[in-house]
């Protein structure tokens, strides 16, 4: 028998278990040796999963022909004629058979319910009870390193195993079950195989690594991390790698170059939200025939252009009769330091959207300003941004603010594509250090 091919768990036993520890290892190294080397119990192997699978699948198999073609598709087999070709890789052999065999003898209920379930739904949203028991058993394996040599460094340690007198298969019966849960909870298809084992890869994982002590805390534990939870902690992981990134040197270099252009493009949007024009409603007080007043920037970015108009009316530029020029605005002025709003008792979320055109006292139109409520929070910040850009000054609203960031940060993706799997390092390389001698410059005559 070949030792090094045993339970890596197993490996801490003490000595007195030595012969125990034979016997295990016996076992796990014929479950794990390819199919062609056992051919003489093939068929008996076969025969044995085939009784024991097909009889608790199905109430009525006696009156059935001796035909199993159908059943063992509908179990998931890729080789529906003879699955035993399905157990020809190495790892996991015939181990992952092994553990059909004993979820279906030992969990007669689990197994019943899982394969009829998945008898009834739709063919390309079965969950393939054979090739999820491969895939399954091989995860398994990797995880806890099952034919790899122990070391003494070894630092994991896993005492549920010593909790039940079958503990790798009472494992893989608790995960095959979870990996049907989760195959409902992603409502997968044939093509999402490979996606279910990684969430349920690293649920295992994450189960693991609160070191329960028995295998019940474990199946507790692990069917706790559903699909929605695990989608949650790798979106959350993903972004924090991304800020991580987001704070190197380079980047950040980077980011602070990327920043004028996008600046630029936010205030060329705002300019052109105040060329298409905007209805504001007149503030109570004032003495108009009309409650509305429709103000538009004009397309060379010289005037702003206004008048009253009804509730629907959308004017065009030429249907404005006033206007002020852009070099008679002296500022702007906001909430409470807006005329209009300094004797005003209102309501609050008034004030919050309130702002005045202060004008020069030599206008043509004889008003010292120009005041407004916005009908809503972005319109106000996007005037409040583009008459603060026709005076040649920072737009300073919330809205810009969150709009530079997002706009950098995608920026910033696009450019980082080429990089991807690159690790951005946290400081500039050193400079290297001049050569002792320049014999290799060549000076052309």
């Amino acid at each position: 028998m070949s030792s090094p091919i045993i339970y890596s768990f197993l490996g801490t036993l003490l000595t007195s278990t030595g012969e125990k520890r034979y016997v295990r290892g016996g076992f796990v190294y014929v479950q794990f040796t390819p199919i062609e080397q056992q051919v003489h119990e093939e068929e008996e192997l076969k025969m044995n999963y085939k009784r024991m699978i097909i009889s608790m699948s199905s109430k009525d198999v006696a009156t059935r022909r001796p035909e199993y073609k159908k059943e063992y598709k509908k179990l998931g087999f890729k080789h529906d004629i003879n699955p035993a070709q399905d157990f020809m890789e190495t790892p996991p052999g015939m181990l992952a058979l092994d553990h059909m065999v004993y979820f279906a003898k030992n969990h007669s209920d689990q197994y019943s319910k899982l394969v009829l379930e998945n008898c009834y739904r739709a063919d390309s949203h079965e969950c393939p009870f054979g090739r999820a028991s491969i895939e399954l058993t091989k995860i398994l394996c990797v995880i806890l390193q099952i034919g790899e040599v122990p070391t003494e460094q070894g630092q994991t340690f896993h005492p549920m195993f010593f909790s039940h007198d079958h503990p790798f298969e009472e494992l893989f019966s608790i995960c095959i079950v979870l990996l049907n849960k989760t195959w409902k909870e992603m409502k997968a298809t044939n093509e999402d195989f490979s996606k279910v084992l990684s969430v349920v890869r690293e649920q295992i994982n994450r189960s693991l690594n609160f070191q329960p002590t028995s295998l019940e805390k474990f199946k507790v534990k692990i069917n706790s991390l559903n699909y929605t939870e695990i989608a949650e902690i790798w979106q959350q992981e993903r972004i924090n790698i991304e800020e991580q990134e987001m704070q190197a040197p380079p980047i950040k270099e980077l980011r602070k170059q990327l920043e004028p252009e996008i600046l630029e493009l936010i205030q060329q949007h705002r300019l052109r939200f105040l060329i298409e024009g905007t209805r504001f409603k007149y503030p109570r007080g004032m003495k108009t025939k009309d409650k509305f007043r429709y103000v538009r920037l004009s397309p060379n970015h010289k005037f702003l252009h206004y008048d009253d108009c009804d509730e629907k009316s959308v004017p065009t530029i030429e249907e404005l009769s006033k206007k002020i020029s852009i070099v008679d605005l002296k500022s702007i002025v906001t909430g409470k330091d807006c005329p209009h709003m300094k004797d005003r008792t209102g309501k609050k979320g008034l004030s919050n959207l309130a702002f005045s055109l202060i004008l020069e006292s030599n206008n043509i139109n004889d008003t010292n300003s120009l005041d407004f409520i916005a009908p809503s929070e972005m319109v106000y910040n996007y005037w409040i941004d583009g008459v603060n850009a026709l005076l040649r000054q920072s737009m300073p609203s919330i809205a810009t603010s969150r709009d530079l960031d997002m706009l950098l940060n995608m920026e910033l993706k696009l450019r980082l594509l080429d990089a991807e799997g690159v690790t951005i390092p946290q400081q500039e390389p050193p400079i290297p250090p001049p050569p002792p001698n320049y014999n290799f410059c060549y000076h052309l005559s």
